[in-house]
């Protein structure tokens, strides 16, 4: 006879089942190691956190600095995001950039 999974295991499946599913069908913004970041509509996603997104759009890189996203943007169309490289699922409208508080102000 198999013995249950701890509850912490069984816990953090609900969490993250629970999270994610709520928005399934929507768009969302996926943060990657490494700097990437894309946006599409959430198909399906699993305990490892592989995602699958549609009407995919890869924000493009600044060549000079990785870390910094252009206006630009490629379409990838339906794609599955491996998820040891995801860093962050967040909802795509509720995002706004803001002025980076640790930056000097130059003095006038």
């Amino acid at each position: 006879m198999a013995a249950a999974p701890p509850p912490e295991k069984r816990r953090k499946e609900t969490l993250l089942s629970s999270e994610l599913g709520k928005y399934l069908e929507k768009k969302v913004r996926v943060k990657f190691q490494g700097g990437r970041e894309a946006t599409g509509i959430l198909k399906g996603y699993d305990q490892l956190l592989n995602l699958v997104l549609d009407g995919t759009a890869e924000h493009v890189q600044d060549p000079d600095d990785p870390f910094k996203l252009t206006d630009e943007t490629r379409s990838l169309g339906l794609v599955v995001c491996r998820g040891t490289a995801v860093v962050l699922v967040c909802p795509a409208d509720s995002m706004e950039p803001i002025a980076n508080p640790f930056i000097q102000q130059e003095a006038i």
